[in-house]
């Protein structure tokens, strides 16, 4: 653990469950006692039980903005805290999850053709939402272990780099969310933020874009429920000197038109190549990335940055970095000009409309628990998940779809999965006679202001 846990020798007459007791009462605790609860903790003097019960009692009784960031504190000072070498500014993103997301994939390398350096450590799959660090491995010989050594060369050759939370990076977060996991305690705001931050603060970002998702695949359901959050997380950047700020995403249904680790990579070099892409896709990634260009300095307005990306996107810039940066963490490039090196499905399965109508819904939680089904995702920690598999979807909500028309398309690796899947979607999907209104992904942005 880092020096910041030391104050434990302050205050070493506090009992652990005195505190607990407090902050079961709907109490406060001073920053130095944090310290000291999790430094003792770290010794093995406060038992897991005891960790567990002040994480329920911070489940009913919340933390104040001043609690959420001492608890942050101790989070990014029990491992590395990174610095980087002058030049062009350091910047990140980070989203809260959702069916569909392949995001990073774009906005990593956009971002560092237009100047921004992005040490991105990312994350796998948690519930029904698929990782970024898996969906890169779908590239063979990808690696995503990386240190701060493998991060400084990336960022000077290639501009960015993808790696996952080693465990020298905040790692009493690592335990904390394992505690959380199976003690009904994951749905916590204060908890949720201090867990993210941490990890963002700690990779010593300039700038920080947040995509705080809400709706039914999201883990926070109401748009409400979502800028709660934000807020939380943007005055906890803020008070940590990172320039921070949020954007609203829609995801009552699945963003872009593929789900699964190699299909969701193809979409994501298809953008990068400049092919015609999902426009709610577009939508979050330039939304995102324009943020990042502004935060950061490197444009001066969002209609400055959106120009900036036109140009990394229209001049080949973009798709450039991804290619180098899939050489420099050993994958094999050529998946760029030749996707079918991908992972591939042994089957195929095309579901035709029953009739002419619109697509009314399709429900992103019950499309993230078809992949898991499938085996595209983790029902234990540690699973393997199988890349190939997943879906297709040729129209988005609100297209009208002709009968006989594909409106979806099956990625599976042997036959009775392809038929569990096809009961699941052509059970979950809403069909409309009438038009269908589609509300903008992109329904709130949030700055410190």
């Amino acid at each position: 653990m880092g020096t910041g846990l030391n104050v434990w020798r302050v205050a070493a007459d506090l009992i652990p469950a005195e505190l607990i007791i407090r902050k079961r009462n709907g109490g406060s605790l001073a920053p130095s006692e944090w310290a000291a609860f999790f430094s003792a903790y770290a010794r093995g003097e406060v038992a897991e039980y005891q960790v567990a019960a002040l994480l329920m009692a911070i489940y009913f009784q919340g933390l104040s903005e001043d609690e959420t960031r001492a608890l942050t504190e101790v989070m990014i000072d029990s491992g590395e805290r990174w610095s980087w070498d002058p030049g062009s500014p350091v910047g990140d993103k980070h989203s809260t999850g959702g069916v569909g997301d392949k995001v990073s994939l774009v906005l990593a390398p956009l971002a560092a053709a237009c100047g921004v350096r992005v040490p991105m450590v990312s994350g796998r799959g948690l519930g029904h939402t698929a990782g970024t660090l898996d969906k890169m491995e779908s590239i063979p010989n990808y690696r995503t272990a990386l240190n701060k050594h493998d991060f400084d060369r990336l960022l000077r050759e290639v501009g960015y780099g993808m790696g996952g939370q080693t465990g020298s990076f905040a790692p009493l977060d690592r335990e904390l969310y394992a505690l959380r996991d199976v003690t009904g305690t994951i749905e916590s705001v204060p908890l949720i933020t201090a867990s993210i931050m941490s990890k963002k603060i700690a990779e010593g970002p300039d700038g920080l874009v947040l995509d705080v998702k809400w709706g039914n695949g999201a883990f926070m359901h109401t748009r409400e429920e979502a800028e709660h959050l934000a807020r939380n997380m943007i005055g906890t950047g803020r008070a940590f000197g990172v320039k921070t700020e949020a954007v609203l995403t829609d995801m009552e249904s699945p963003l872009g038109r593929t789900v699964g680790h190699a299909l969701e990579l193809r979409e994501a070099i298809a953008m990068l190549r400049g092919e015609t892409t999902e426009e709610r896709f577009s939508d979050v990634v330039v939304a995102l990335t324009a943020s990042l260009l502004v935060l950061t300095g490197v444009a001066g307005d969002e209609s400055a940055a959106r120009q900036r990306i036109a140009a990394a996107l229209d001049g080949g810039d973009a798709l450039e970095r991804f290619r180098a940066n899939v050489a420099a963490q050993e994958g094999d490039p050529r998946v760029v000009d030749d996707p079918s090196l991908l992972p591939g499905a042994d089957r195929t399965r095309t579901l035709q409309a029953p009739r002419t109508a619109y697509l009314r819904e399709l429900p992103a939680r019950a499309v993230g628990l078809a992949l898991i089904e499938l085996g595209g995702g983790r029902r234990t920690k540690g699973e393997t998940v199988d890349p190939r598999v997943g879906f297709e979807f040729p129209r988005s909500i609100g297209e009208q779809v002709e009968r006989g028309e594909p409106w979806a398309i099956i990625h599976a690796a042997k036959e009775s999965d392809a038929d569990a899947a096809q009961a699941t979607l052509e059970s979950i999907v809403y069909w409309s006679d009438a038009p269908v209104n589609v509300a903008p992904v992109v329904t709130t942005r949030l700055t410190a202001d």
